[in-house]
């Protein structure tokens, strides 16, 4: 069973992320020759505070 963890800033549409879990497995199912059903994403969303790249945070970069 693939479980994908995927992080995320917060901030996407139920809309978005429905559509996001349906592209993933359905991509997932296709390379992986999984069954839709086996698939779990999880998300987790972060707050741009909370996540650094280069040494600075997100929130500062706005």
């Amino acid at each position: 069973m693939p479980t994908i963890n995927v992080q995320l800033f917060e901030g996407r549409t139920q809309e978005q992320k429905r559509a996001f879990v349906k592209a993933i497995t359905e991509v997932t199912v296709q390379t992986l020759g999984a069954t839709a059903e086996s698939v779990d994403i999880i998300i987790h969303e972060c707050k741009r505070e909370n996540w650094a790249t280069a040494g600075k945070l997100w929130s500062d970069q706005e």
